[in-house]
């Protein structure tokens, strides 16, 4: 297999699970190259695990199918629009429970990580239980002891999930929660 093209917003979308290994033919250019997009992207035709990562990356999916991975309303405030448009048509999306949200820090998009439970929090991301507590509390109105149930609660493949990003110029991992 020829090595994965580079996503500067998704640096990793096999671990992710945005991309698969497949031998499926990519609908866009016909090739067999191992893997395929994961997700449904935003589009008329039906292209669920039909593209291969390479047509992402050079945007040919986006300019023959109109092909969307990201939706462009889902970015904060003050993201240049060359950044949304690299992440909505080159960039593999990700899939949540509800209305995908793709974080910013430092005054661009964040770099998406993976999806995670309670399980990969405490492996892997040990200092994002302040973060996510504090997310429980302000953003969803959870508090107490019920805030600490739903943290412990999280799961990768079940919801409800949490979704890790990491900053760009910064150490900062935003987080948010999504749940079914």
């Amino acid at each position: 297999m020829t090595a994965l093209p580079v996503f500067a917003y998704h640096p990793d979308p096999v671990a992710s699970g945005s991309i698969k290994p497949s031998d499926a033919a990519c609908r866009c250019c016909g090739q067999k190259r191992g893997y395929v997009y994961a997700g449904v992207p935003y589009c008329e035709e039906e292209l669920e695990d039909a593209l291969c990562p390479w047509c992402i990356a050079d945007g040919a999916a986006h300019a023959k199918f109109g092909a969307e991975f990201t939706d462009a309303a889902s970015f904060p405030d003050g993201i240049a629009q060359a950044v949304i448009e690299e992440i909505a048509w080159r960039t593999p999306g990700f899939s949540g429970w509800q209305q995908e949200e793709w974080l910013g820090c430092c005054g661009d998009a964040a770099a998406f990580l993976e999806p995670v439970g309670f399980a990969e929090i405490k492996a892997r991301y040990p200092r994002a239980e302040g973060t996510l507590i504090t997310y429980i509390v302000q953003a969803m109105g959870v508090s107490g002891g019920a805030a600490h149930r739903l943290y412990e609660a999280l799961k990768r493949d079940s919801g409800p999930t949490a979704y890790v990003f990491q900053c760009r110029h910064c150490d900062n991992q935003p987080m948010y929660i999504d749940s079914p």
